[in-house]
């Protein structure tokens, strides 16, 4: 398990945009498990929506896809360097998230090609889908 300083020294990420908590689980180069606690502190719930908080779904494919740079970088071929998104294919989100869920974010490296890698992400809520999405990650 990786807390967040350790996942700060793989993710170039910071708060208020480091959207992980912790990694439970990894295996370099091919997947990532993380976990996100959904706080009614996040600085994106006073304007989404006031009244209403909803995590937006942009944030939700974002933290899958820390969650499979994690993966990425981990990787000794590409230590110290940054993964950029790429593009994003077949999202789906599937429940809102709200304050107080917990998330659970899976993605695993399907392809990496040279400085380009694919991942499937999904993120869970209470073992529900929450949301999906294909991603391609240049690294560099």
């Amino acid at each position: 398990m990786y807390g967040i300083e350790e996942i700060k020294k793989i993710l170039p990420h910071r708060e208020p945009f480091l959207l992980i908590d912790k990694i439970i689980e990894v295996v370099d180069g091919e997947k990532a498990v993380a976990q996100k606690n959904v706080t009614y502190n996040e600085y994106f719930f006073r304007g989404h929506f006031p009244n209403n908080p909803v995590m937006p779904g942009v944030l939700i494919l974002e933290a899958l896809a820390q969650t499979g740079a994690f993966a990425i970088l981990k990787e000794k071929t590409f230590k110290g360097k940054t993964a950029y998104f790429g593009g994003l294919k077949n999202v789906k989100f599937k429940k809102v998230v709200v304050p107080g869920d917990v998330l659970i974010l899976e993605t695993k490296i399907t392809k990496i090609k040279g400085n380009i890698g694919i991942g499937e992400g999904i993120a869970y809520v209470d073992g529900k889908v929450a949301a999906k999405a294909t991603m391609t990650f240049a690294i560099k």
